[in-house]
């Protein structure tokens, strides 16, 4: 590992309060260690891994993003309610769903406008607003 992915990843693992395992190290490097912003699922977290020589199990993916999840580092998207999106960029924003792709970017946020909210029903509050715009190439 260069030591300047590995230092970024040592960063983004402490200053989320989580110990950085080995196993931990390694992924968090293959997602935050050149300093982008990347989407990615478990099963290709896990080829990525595979790819770079780190073993590690497709559970222990898993488990890695929810706990990185819990920890506020990354953000879940999920699409069609089964396939989960991992992203590191944790802000509010809007994202594309390529369908043709099966790929997930972010989309301008500065176009999004939304100009009213359903109210909450009582006792509960909005926690956050998910906008997931399908794209399918024109035929």
């Amino acid at each position: 590992m260069p030591r300047d992915t590995l230092d970024t990843a040592t960063g983004w693992l402490v200053n989320a309060g989580l110990r950085p395992t080995r196993q931990r190290l390694a992924l968090a490097e293959l997602l935050v260690g050149d300093g982008r912003h990347r989407h990615v699922t478990a099963e290709s977290l896990f080829e990525a891994a595979r790819d770079s020589g780190v073993a590690v199990s497709l559970a222990t993916v898993y488990n890695t993003l929810r706990a990185f999840c819990g920890a506020g580092v990354l953000q879940e998207i999920t699409v069609d309610g089964s396939k989960s999106y991992f992203d590191t960029n944790t802000h509010d924003h809007p994202h594309f769903y390529w369908e043709d792709e099966a790929r997930l970017s972010d989309a301008p946020p500065d176009q999004l406008e939304i100009a009213r909210l359903p109210q909450a029903p009582d006792g509960v509050e909005i926690a956050s607003v998910d906008v997931v715009i399908r794209l399918r190439r024109k035929t």
